[in-house]
This record gives C-alpha cells, sequence and structure tokens, in this order.
C-alpha cells in the first residue's frame, strides 16, 4: 500500500532551520529520518517545499484571486512529503511517528488511490 507523509510544521520552524546551530540538528535530524526509510527501502519519492514563498489560488464569482504566501488559514507550513510502500496502515503510522515534523508540528498520513483513467 502507498501513504503520502506530509510534513506539517509550524512556521517558525524555518527560522530554527536558519540558525547556525539548531538548523545542524534540525538538518541531521532529517537526514537520519530519510536515510531510515531510504535503507528500510520504503521510499517511494518526495522532495522539500518552501511554503514561505507559497502562491494561493481561489476563484470567487468567476474570478481568480492570487495571494502571496501560504494559505491564512494554515496554522502549519505544509513542508515537504514522501510517498512510502508499506503494507499497512500501521506500518505507515510508524514512520510518520519518527518524522522530525511529528515534534514540531504534526505529520499527516494520507492514502494513495489509484489513478481513474478513461
Amino acid at each position: 500500500m502507498e501513504f503520502v507523509l506530509a510534513f506539517q510544521q509550524p512556521p517558525n520552524s524555518y527560522e530554527i532551520h536558519a540558525d547556525p546551530l539548531k538548523g545542524q540538528q534540525v538538518s541531521l535530524a532529517w537526514k537520519q529520518y530519510m536515510g531510515a526509510m531510504a535503507a528500510a527501502g520504503v521510499m517511494r519519492a518526495g522532495t522539500q517545499l518552501d511554503p514561505r514563498n507559497a502562491s494561493t489560488v481561489r476563484v470567487r464569482d468567476g474570478q481568480r484571486e492570487v495571494q502571496d504566501g501560504p494559505s491564512p488559514e494554515g496554522r502549519a507550513l505544509f513542508g515537504g512529503f514522501v510517498v512510502i510502500n508499506v503494507e499497512t496502515l500501521e506500518e505507515a503510522l510508524n514512520w510518520a511517528e519518527r518524522s522530525p515534523s511529528s515534534s514540531a508540528g504534526f505529520t499527516e498520513v494520507i492514502p494513495v488511490l489509484p489513478i481513474i483513467r478513461a
């Protein structure tokens, strides 16, 4: 079964990443986490995102509205994701629990549905 682990972090986490000492600790935690998934052979894809430079698009009354930055409704920033392939939801939850995001913010576990082709 494939799952997306969506890493949600508080906005101040990006300030921590910029700190020379704290940023190294955070980077090391992420490298170890990603390395563990790669070593276990469960990681299929993934990437880091920069939500601070996102654009939010809405269509209201037929008109496009663009807002610079992430959605103001969010209390956490979507900082990246990985797609994993594991046997059970419980295994996916275990990988999510190990994520550095789960300590600072949260990690969503989302089942991947098959693509419907016409």
